[in-house]
């Protein structure tokens, strides 16, 4: 192994009325699918323009195999093993460091539009930092990292999940562990119509906007 730093791509994988649940509820669950899968595929490509070692992260595990009919063999497929978020999450980052990564970083699907750039600013502050973290608008984190010897396995135990407190929760984690903490910029996740509206607007004429979810927001965002 020549590069010691691992991005953790987690997804879920694309199955009907499992994914996108209040987009769903607004564009139906046939539009929803389609959306995820562009958000996955959008993604996808700007990790691999870090040229940076990455595994895709499948939830759930038995899934592992059709998401890699779907996305291709050529990449790392890894499953999400444990009870919660939380602890896939956990037991994810840990994997990497015993396999011998020095820093890991990890993602959602849910911010089609992240620039590559955030990735080489987190390794970069993994250098002089115990951690790294990116909040998002709703009050979650859309990106953490860790080096393996500054590894808190604590941030991702007892969190509420899925709620407008995570991000503070694990804040106050690491302010209790004395940890060193470069924040990330904040990003909006798309889970709403309203997101796919600011999704749509920020991105107007930049690069992303002929990505597969802007073409195909196109068609949509008007309704």
């Amino acid at each position: 192994m020549t590069d010691w730093e691992i991005i953790l791509f987690f997804i879920k994988a694309p199955l009907k009325g499992q994914v996108k649940s209040r987009l769903a509820a607004d564009l139906g669950e046939d539009v929803a699918l389609v959306l995820y899968r562009n958000f996955v595929l959008d993604t996808l490509e700007t990790i691999i323009e870090t040229a940076k070692p990455y595994r895709i992260c499948v939830h759930p595990p038995d899934a592992v195999a059709s998401v890699s009919d779907w996305l291709g063999q050529q990449h790392q497929f890894i499953p999400q093993n444990g009870c919660d978020l939380g602890e896939r999450m956990e037991r994810a980052i840990e994997q990497s460091f015993a396999d011998g990564y020095d820093r890991a970083v990890l993602i959602g699907s849910d911010i089609p539009d992240l620039p590559s750039g955030i990735f080489s600013e987190a390794f970069d502050a993994l250098k002089t930092n115990d951690a790294v973290i990116a909040p998002a608008s709703d009050g979650g984190y859309y990106f953490i990292g860790f080096r393996k010897d500054t590894f808190l396995p604590t941030v991702f135990r007892d969190i509420s999940w899925s709620t407008n407190t995570v991000h503070e929760q694990t804040r106050q984690i690491f302010l209790h562990a004395g940890y060193q903490v470069h924040h990330l910029a904040k990003w909006s996740d798309v889970d709403t119509m309203d997101d796919l509206r600011e999704l749509a607007k920020r991105n107007a004429g930049t690069a992303f906007s002929t990505t597969r979810t802007m073409r195909y927001l196109g068609g949509i965002i008007t309704r």
